[in-house]
């Protein structure tokens, strides 16, 4: 500790719990020491003959077991208390030049003097260590040595621009001999770019005080610059930068080394840079730092995530206040899509700091950039709010303004106010759908449906039938119906039969009166659905079939039972739809006026023969012979398909000598394949026959040939007495049928003089078959 004049002194004070010491050194004519406590009677005064340069007290020199310190001049002395309560002082070392540097860890204590760095084991009372001093050309009293424990067994040394960190380790007893019980190991050491003031440790850091000495550009001449203080990493042989900043003190162009120290309060992480004229009080940056340093640098997003990362942590700053300084620098940057998209996040659920914002985006004119990110649900702001917004859009951007509308709930603003500012608009443009959609979805926020309803027709929008079915409107569109069917005839037939409850059949046709081709769309519809439900529209139905769409005419008149065939023939001759009035000849059993339309209207003999098919009739196929018996080519057609179902030999024979068929051979080759492949089918079909007869023959037999069981159980089916005797002793005798039905013999009728056999008396009432077989028993 340096003395600076007579009457100057350098007071020391370490904290123990609620016991504090205070160390005096005094100079006044001769060196004193006093130590005494500010909240104890105990007192130690002590005068000296020669220049006290440090002091260091016992860690737990409040402890009465632990009264102890160390003073450093020419010598190092020990003081400690007896258990007379007397001071006693023994010398620990001494000769090597004068002692400025003490730390005391623990039982050890480290002290350097020129030469070098020594270490004292209190417990052992032994020296176990010499750290030599590396520069030697550097001045001890001008480049003092630096000491600190890192912990009870760490000691880290800076002297000049060395930097080496020690560790006191256990010796094994084995090595003890006439050694310490302890020695050190240097675990580290390297070399720094300045020369070490001070050192204090920051967890496995290392926070270095540092005396830096730079050449001047100018005058080639060196010079003190301000001292730095760094924090290191330490390594094996060098070091890692972590951080450096540059302390600025009064006088540093005048000071040395030796002018500058590092305190440091193990508790508190607090560092104490000590000049001449300043005392720098250094600590650990907390998050509250880091984000000041964040907003300096205008880094509002990195200060904002860290605030909400450390949010527990954090003291003097709030979240709300970064993020609101946050969206106020990005307005000014002119980023206003990121301002407004970060309100959400900043702002939350505060429906005030919501409404300042909106209102200053006005001012600056971009209300559509905050309009996105207004809150919908919770909060809600005024309805002000969400008028001016709409308002914006509604001057400047239709489509912009449709979408907010379709959006923002209805709730959220006055739905009146803002029909009335749409209509006004659509008076200067009368035509535009974009407002005309708008305006009927504010009318469906309104239930004003009818309204809404009347302008999605008008502009043919797909989500006119969703509006009827969600606000169940189907009374508003009896008279809408042809309408309906015009925009979309497919959604508008489905709609109308899934609701006939509400809109009935009778009053669609009706309204469908004057546009047949809509009326046959919906009753062709209706009957694809149900048959029977249209039956009174059937007759109607022919002609619309008919005019717009013939192929599904005859699909409908073969399903409709309440057609009336007479009108539809008519219709169909009148428009000379052969297949159809084919069918309907047909149907009213007029199959040889059908046969010949198809002959001579349609002159296909495949269709002909399949029509002689269908009705199965031997006189239309003497018909079809006679009509075709003169067309070679229907008389091909014909051997080719009636081999089946009519003899050709019926056809062969009536056909004319030196008549030129075509495929003749092929039709006479297929008709004996046909024949010969009937053969095959009636040879094949008897022999399955005969063998599954067999089959059954032979289980009758085996069954027949069976015992049957009689007991006294069984009666005669005619006295219906027990069928065996009581006396078992008497001769009696049973037949039995395999029908099984039991008689007793002289029960049975006498066999008739035709036939000898004799037959169950039940079932030769009913059928004779196999089960009527006699079976005799005797005894």
């Amino acid at each position: 500790m340096k003395v600076e004049s007579t009457w100057a002194c350098v007071q020391r004070m370490a904290r123990y719990g609620k016991n504090v010491v205070m160390l005096r050194v005094l100079l006044w004519r001769q060196p004193q020491v006093q130590v005494f406590g500010l909240y104890s009677g105990e007192e130690f005064h002590e005068t000296f003959d020669c220049p006290i340069k440090i002091i260091a007290v016992h860690p737990h020199f409040v402890r009465s077991s632990c009264k102890q310190f160390v003073t450093g001049g020419k010598k190092l002395l020990l003081f400690e208390r007896s258990w007379m309560n007397r001071w006693k002082s023994v010398v620990l070392h001494e000769g090597e030049g004068n002692i400025r540097s003490v730390k005391w860890r623990g039982h050890l204590i480290a002290w350097a003097n020129n030469m070098g760095v020594k270490i004292f084991d209190i417990i052992s009372k032994q020296r176990i260590t010499n750290v030599p001093r590396d520069d030697i050309s550097l001045r001890p009293d001008m480049y003092p040595c630096s000491l600190c424990w890192k912990d009870n067994v760490t000691l880290i040394i800076g002297w000049g621009t060395s930097v080496k960190i020690c560790s006191v380790k256990e010796r094994h007893a084995s090595e003890m001999r006439d050694l310490p019980s302890r020695y050190v190991e240097i675990v580290s050491q390297f070399e720094t770019e300045f020369y070490v003031s001070g050192l204090a440790p920051l967890c496995d850091q290392l926070v270095v005080l540092s005396y830096v000495k730079e050449i001047s550009e100018k005058t080639e001449r060196e010079y003190c610059a301000r001292p730095r203080l760094d924090i290191i990493q330490p390594l094996s042989e060098t070091c890692e930068e972590i951080s450096s900043d540059a302390l600025t003190v009064r006088g540093f162009q005048e000071n040395e080394c030796r002018d500058y120290h590092l305190e440091y309060s193990e508790g508190e992480s607090l560092f104490y840079i000590v000049s001449p004229r300043d005392v720098v009080v250094a600590k650990e940056r907390d998050q509250d730092d880091h984000i000041d340093w964040l907003l300096e640098k205008k880094k509002y997003e990195e200060a904002l995530m860290a605030a909400e990362i450390s949010q527990k942590n954090i003291k003097r700053h709030k979240i709300l206040d970064i993020g609101l300084a946050y969206i106020n620098h990005l307005v000014e940057r002119g980023d206003y899509d990121i301002a407004a998209r970060k309100c959400q996040k900043i702002l939350g659920k505060n429906a005030a700091l919501w409404e300042y914002e909106v209102y200053k985006f006005k001012e600056i004119g971009q209300l559509k950039a905050i309009s996105p990110y207004l809150p919908r649900g919770d909060p809600v702001l005024k309805p002000l709010i969400y008028e001016m917004i709409l308002h914006e859009f509604l001057e400047s951007d239709y489509e912009g303004f449709a979408t907010l509308i379709r959006e923002w709930p209805g709730d959220l603003y006055n739905n009146s106010v803002i029909v009335q500012a749409v209509r006004d608009h659509l008076k200067k443009d009368s035509q535009n759908k974009t407002l005309l959609k708008t305006l009927a979805e504010l009318y469906t926020y309104d239930k004003n449906y009818g309204n809404a309803l009347e302008i999605y027709l008008t502009l043919r929008h797909k989500d006119v039938f969703q509006l009827i079915h969600k606000h169940n409107l189907f009374s508003s569109i009896k008279d809408k119906i042809v309408l309906l069917m015009d925009f979309d005839s497919e959604k508008a037939v489905d709609m109308l039969l899934d609701n006939e409850d509400k809109i009935s059949i009778k009053k669609v046709v009706e309204e469908l009166e004057d546009r047949p081709e809509l009326q046959h769309v919906y009753l062709h519809k209706l009957f694809k659905r149900d048959h029977h439900k249209g039956q009174r529209y059937h007759e109607k139905q022919i002609s619309l079939y008919a005019e717009y769409d013939r192929p599904n005419l005859l699909p409908f008149l073969r399903d409709s039972t309440h057609c009336p065939l007479e009108k539809a023939l008519e219709i169909c001759q009148q428009r000379n739809f052969v297949e159809e009035t084919v069918y309907l000849l047909s149907r009213m059993g007029n199959s040889r006026s059908a046969l010949k339309m198809i002959m001579e209207e349609l002159h296909d003999v495949d269709k002909a023969i399949e029509f002689a098919k269908e009705q199965d009739d031997g006189e239309l196929w003497e018909d079809l012979i006679l009509y075709s018996i003169d067309k070679p080519p229907f008389i091909t057609g014909l051997l080719n398909n009636i081999g089946t179902h009519v003899d050709p030999i019926l056809l062969i024979h009536r056909i004319k000598e030196g008549m030129e068929i075509p495929n003749l051979r092929d039709s006479l080759v297929k008709i004996l394949q046909d024949y010969n492949l009937q053969i095959l089918l009636r040879e094949g079909c008897k022999k399955i026959l005969v063998a599954d007869s067999l089959s059954l023959l032979k289980k009758m037999h085996r069954t027949q040939m069976k015992g049957v069981l009689v007991d006294e159980e069984n009666i005669c089916e005619s006295c219906l007495s027990p069928i065996l005797p009581s006396d078992a002793a008497k001769p009696f005798s049973v037949v039995v049928f395999h029908c099984r039905h039991m008689f007793h013999k002289e029960c049975l009728p006498m066999p008739s003089m035709n036939s000898a056999a004799q037959f169950c008396n039940i079932c030769s009432a009913k059928n004779r078959g196999p089960g009527s077989a006699i079976l005799e028993m005797k005894k």
